[in-house]
């Protein structure tokens, strides 16, 4: 499980959290992040699945407990330490409103806080198990219901790449290229329809590649002029054109040593083209009125919601552009051909919106999910976030989201064929000895079927040992000839 864990540190200084970063990652196999402020340690909150956040009031700038208290509301499954120095009495403020797993005293013991954390993440694991399991027997008392956990990994069906939730083998399959291809240096090229989750694909690269400690910055090239989009990437001198009232850095050199992610890549002139060409072979950065080049070593991920191939055999686009863009080249599907997305996502939403607007949303109806899976989804996952948001607006405290406020359009949508709807589980057996291990075989096959039965990943992902699966494997007879 602790490859899988990332810890976010916001601190003043990340030199202070040297030894104890190195000691994380190399021993313990923890992703670290850091942030020196409250604004940028949001911005990783908002972009990267976080499981522990240490805050260290190191300074009277930055309030470590209002931040973590800020982090309960916001980020409720996140495990909160927070480090005070010698001599500030603020324990009790700390246990009351933020809710802190775990306080640690200065001077830094690292190996103290590397237990809180180990510690810490345990304890979560434990609690996620123990609602898991509550969950799938209520939901065979309640087989009328969907009830979201407020942790999306409680799910045992659905899967997280930092903020993109899937359940199907489409989605799976890309999530597990994009893995591998944010270890390398390759240009990324990622096309789909409008809100099928490109942006949020090309936050994951980002932060699961060597660059995850410098800056993510973002542009949409859509309905831009040159000047301004040359002004924006590029930068600029006082002067160079009107309005040019001071100097301009420039993402490219603002973003050196990260990445620079570009939308809506297809609607640059053909001019701009031959700009970015010359960037990516040889990464020089000539400001708009300058007469002086620098260099900036950044990484670029593109976005396009028109198919690029197209538009190179009409012309509109540069072939040798497009060859250089496409390094790794992502083709994010869109939600109607992954209905079984659709359950896991509405849950992930009703779960995000309640915590949101503070209200207490029960679960969502077997009809609301049947008539949502019927539905085509145009916008796609934006689509149904705008919907499912609507309806945890407009659904009283305390009561499950239902049909009885769905947008008619998608109340009226036609039936799909029955094979494309998402098939609940409910455990087989009269006795409890008997249901308990109807759905443990149950999980071990789905989870063995979802990672092509690779028995390590499973057993890593089930919590168990690798002869600990291997025994339930032959006490319940699977395989993967004879699976169900």
């Amino acid at each position: 499980m602790d490859r899988d864990n990332t810890v976010l540190i916001v601190a003043r200084s990340d030199a202070a959290w040297g030894a104890f970063i190195e000691l994380m990652t190399e021993r313990h196999g923890y992703r670290v992040l850091t942030a020196t402020t409250e604004t940028q340690a949001l911005v990783i909150a908002r972009d990267v699945h976080v499981d522990l956040a240490i805050a260290d009031e190191g300074n009277r700038e930055f309030d470590g407990c209002a931040f973590l208290s800020g982090l309960r509301i916001s980020h409720p499954d996140v495990v909160r330490v927070l480090v005070l120095a010698m001599g500030i009495e603020r324990t009790a403020k700390a246990i009351k409103e933020a809710s802190v797993y775990q306080y640690v005293r200065k001077p830094l013991d690292i190996e103290q806080i590397a237990l809180v954390v180990k510690r810490g993440l345990e304890t979560r694991e434990l609690a996620r198990r123990h609602r898991l399991i509550s969950r799938e027997f209520k939901m065979s008392d309640e087989g009328a219901f969907y009830h979201p956990p407020h942790d999306l990994r409680l799910d045992q069906q659905s899967q997280q790449f930092e903020k993109l939730v899937y359940v199907s083998e489409k989605m799976a399959a890309l999530c597990e290229l994009a893995k591998t291809a944010a270890k390398t240096e390759l240009p990324i090229l990622i096309q789909g329809e409008t809100g099928t989750g490109k942006e949020l694909l090309a936050r994951a690269i980002h932060y699961n590649s060597q660059r995850k400690s410098s800056p993510l910055l973002m542009q949409n090239c859509g309905g831009m002029n040159d000047e301004l989009l040359q002004s924006e990437l590029f930068g600029h001198k006082r002067g160079a054109f009107t309005g040019a009232i001071s100097d301009r850095l420039g993402l490219f050199r603002a973003a050196d040593g990260g990445t620079v992610f570009l939308d809506e890549i297809s609607e640059v002139s053909p001019s701009f083209q031959v700009s970015l060409l010359r960037f990516l072979q040889e990464g020089e950065v000539k400001p708009l009125g300058s007469d002086r080049t620098t260099h900036s070593n950044v990484r670029i991920i593109v976005a396009s919601n028109r198919p690029l191939a197209q538009l190179v055999a009409t012309r509109e686009f540069r072939r040798d552009l497009y060859y250089r863009l496409k390094g790794i080249e992502f083709e994010v599907p869109p939600l109607r051909d992954r209905v079984d997305d659709i359950s896991a996502l509405a849950e992930f939403f009703a779960a995000k919106h309640s915590e949101a607007t503070g209200r207490k949303i029960l679960g969502l109806s077997a009809s609301l999910i049947d008539k949502l899976s019927q539905y085509e989804f145009p916008g796609n996952v934006r689509e149904l976030e705008n919907e499912i948001r609507r309806l945890v607006v407009l659904t009283g405290d305390g009561e499950y989201l239902t049909t009885h406020h769905l947008s008619p359009n998608i109340l009226n949508a036609p039936q799909r064929s029955t094979a494309s709807r998402p098939k609940g589980f409910v455990p087989e057996g009269e006795t409890l000895k008997d249901q308990v291990e109807s759905l443990e075989r149950h999980l071990v096959e789905s989870t063995l079927r979802r990672y092509r039965w690779n028995q390590s990943k499973a057993a890593e992902v089930l919590g168990l040992s690798r002869v600990g699966l291997a025994n339930k494997v032959r006490r319940y007879r699977l395989n993967e000839e004879n699976a169900s």
